[in-house]
């Protein structure tokens, strides 16, 4: 069974930072493409940035420049690092599969200006 489980959100302001962490298992990370994702209350699920089995990252134009994806097979958990944080990133950060089987509960993260 794959759970994916998030945790490091919380509530800084703006020009902060967060890390977020993702603990899989029931899934060889090193096999995925995993991503992070966010969703802000009545606006759509957005993919922040995604990391592939290589280890080849993107990043939505929104966290270009701010946010670092990466993960830790060996400890078989996905971050992301976010810095400068802005009001408008405030969000639930999901982790998941690029393929978007496997989700985490999400861990809030609140930016104050």
């Amino acid at each position: 069974q794959v759970q994916l489980e998030e945790s490091g959100g919380g509530s800084v302001q703006a020009g902060g930072s967060l890390r977020l962490s993702c603990a899989a298992s029931g899934l060889v990370l090193s096999s995925y493409c995993m991503a992070w994702f966010r969703q802000a209350p009545g606006k759509a699920r957005e993919r922040v940035a995604r990391i592939n089995f290589a280890g080849l990252t993107s990043y939505a134009d929104s966290a270009k420049g701010r946010f670092t994806i990466s993960k830790d097979n060996a400890k078989s958990t996905l971050y992301l690092l976010m810095n400068s944080l802005k009001p408008e990133d405030t969000a639930m950060y999901y982790c998941a599969d690029c393929g978007q089987n496997y989700w985490g509960r999400g861990t809030q993260v609140t930016v104050s200006s």
